[in-house]
């Protein structure tokens, strides 16, 4: 499902101008990053969290060159879906 699909299901469900759907879709998402660039998390209650994860400070390998480099610690984002949305998908989707 891509961004378009989302704001069609949505303006067809709620009876909303495309348009509309689009800048609130494009705003919740533009809100999420930039919570996450300022370091809050953002919690959304039945769905998930965003939330900012520390990666430490590891060796890595440059293969092409057979040297070690160190990888400096950082911070990448993730998401952590809620339980009921865990369940939800666990009962619903067949394995393959």
């Amino acid at each position: 499902m891509t961004k378009a699909d989302i704001v069609a299901n949505i303006s067809d469900k709620l009876g909303l101008e495309k348009a509309e759907v689009q800048a609130t879709v494009e705003t919740f998402m533009a809100e999420v990053k930039d919570s996450l660039e300022s370091g809050d998390n953002v919690y959304l209650r039945g769905f998930g969290s965003f939330v900012v994860k520390k990666r430490a400070e590891k060796t890595g390998r440059n293969i092409s060159k057979n040297t070690t480099i160190k990888i400096p610690a950082h911070n990448i984002p993730a998401f952590k879906p809620a339980k009921v949305f865990i369940e939800g998908v666990k009962t619903k989707v067949e394995v393959k």
